[in-house]
């Protein structure tokens, strides 16, 4: 195996030790049962060419995407054997002439096959940063959803209320903060009381636990005139409470379908063992 440039070793600066080979794992079929679509491979370690590194993973990001990745929901026509994994974080080991990046340097990346020791990128999708910390991880694939929902289609206005489901996750947290930032009043629903208590610290304004409050009858008695901007990824009947309780002239982003994802057609099962779609009453 190799690099997709003709770079010469001796071009290539590299770390003192690197293994003549690594695993990482491959989708090798489709299914929403993660564990049942990924098998370990391995293989020989490459060397990159010009415009590629070589970095040594030290954090990945693990996502709900990845369900819908392994189940060939986002490309229909990609088969397997594939690689899987969004987002990672780590040192480079190798850098080509040409790629701009140093042997030790820390670098971030979204591209595909992160799940692996070691990763073979195009330096053109390395993002240079400061130290190897996790925190960082979570702002590619959670933080940039949330952002670019916001700024493309919530079109959010000072004074205007926001309802964010699944406000504790990995995106909705980003979502509160960043709609709190824009001077909205934040409405985020969770399943915990300890996760009430952490969105309170990042000023949700009225965290709503769904096991123990029924969201559609806070939201009727509340906000008698609707929810201005939805950022919804439960789906089931939590989006159908969301659509019901939009404010005239209401936007709602659907970033996600969680109560699907382990289901084989990505919908929610009901009685009977069929599956059916989000039904807006």
């Amino acid at each position: 195996m190799s690099g997709s440039g003709d770079t010469e070793p001796s071009q290539v600066k590299m770390a003192a030790q690197i293994p003549k080979a690594f695993q990482r794992l491959m989708v090798s079929s489709l299914t929403p049962k993660f564990r049942n679509a990924i098998s370990v491979e391995t293989v020989s370690m490459v060397t990159p060419g010009p415009k590629e590194v070589v970095v040594k993973n030290r954090f990945v990001g693990i996502n709900a995407s990845d369900v819908n990745f392994s189940a060939g929901r986002y490309d229909p026509t990609k088969v397997p054997p594939f690689q899987i994994g969004f987002e990672g974080l780590g040192v480079v080991t190798a850098a080509g002439a040409e790629s701009r990046f140093k042997v030790g340097q820390p670098i971030a990346y979204l591209h595909d096959g992160a799940f692996s020791e070691y990763k073979v990128l195009p330096s053109r999708f390395a993002i240079p940063i400061p130290s190897l910390k996790a925190e960082y991880i979570p702002l590619m694939v959670s933080g940039l959803t949330a952002a670019i929902s916001f700024d493309e289609v919530g079109d959010l206005k000072k004074g205007e209320t926001v309802l964010i489901t699944a406000a504790a996750g990995g995106t909705g947290q980003f979502a509160v903060q960043l709609a709190k930032k824009a001077g909205c009043h934040v409405i985020g629903t969770c399943s915990t009381e300890a996760k009430m208590e952490f969105l309170k610290s990042i000023g949700c304004d009225r965290p709503i636990n769904y096991k123990k409050e029924d969201l559609n009858e806070v939201l009727k008695t509340e906000y008698p005139k609707g929810v201005d901007v939805v950022y919804e990824s439960v789906g089931a009947q939590m989006f159908d409470t969301c659509v019901n309780r939009l404010a005239v002239k209401g936007r709602l982003i659907v970033i996600g379908f969680i109560t699907g994802y382990k289901s084989d057609t990505g919908y929610t099962p009901i009685r009977g063992g069929a599956t059916l779609p989000p039904k807006v009453q």
